[in-house]
């Protein structure tokens, strides 16, 4: 079944049938895995080594909505560390999931530590870092 191609008023071209050939590839959904993460990555390098010139426009639209669903994956799973030190971080993280000061003592096996610790008293070394970065899931340069 062959579809027709339009002309776009930026001198592109629109092939429907190509758009649909590459939703079926890889469907354009919430990214939520790290293997969903790696498939998405692998289409959209597929397109971006062709470079821009070389792509109709329902390849650029794809292009454009997949890179949008990588970049929310990247921006959840690896956010930005926020300004302050890594204390301030960590009381962040801690604030918005709930996570008291008891609750960080168990993840880190020992209550009196977190609260030297969220008092500032005591700094994170590289095992909790670890510890804190496998639980909120998040890389551990975050709290660097």
């Amino acid at each position: 079944m062959s579809t027709a191609k339009i002309r776009t008023a930026g001198g592109r071209t629109r092939d429907a049938g190509r758009y649909m050939d590459l939703v079926r590839q890889f469907p354009l959904r919430p990214i939520r895995t790290k293997r969903e993460y790696t498939a998405a990555t692998k289409a959209m390098d597929t397109l971006a080594v062709r470079g821009e010139d070389d792509l109709n426009q329902d390849e650029l639209d794809y292009l454009d909505v997949l890179t949008n669903l990588v970049e929310a994956f990247d921006a959840k799973r690896y956010p930005e560390p926020e300004a302050g030190t890594p204390l301030d971080r960590l009381k962040s993280l801690m604030k918005e999931s709930g996570t008291s000061t008891a609750d960080l003592g168990r993840l880190l096996g020992n209550s009196g530590l977190a609260s030297q610790i969220v008092l500032g008293r005591r700094e994170l070394s590289k095992s909790h870092i670890r510890t804190l970065s496998r639980h909120f899931k998040l890389d551990a340069d975050y709290f660097l």
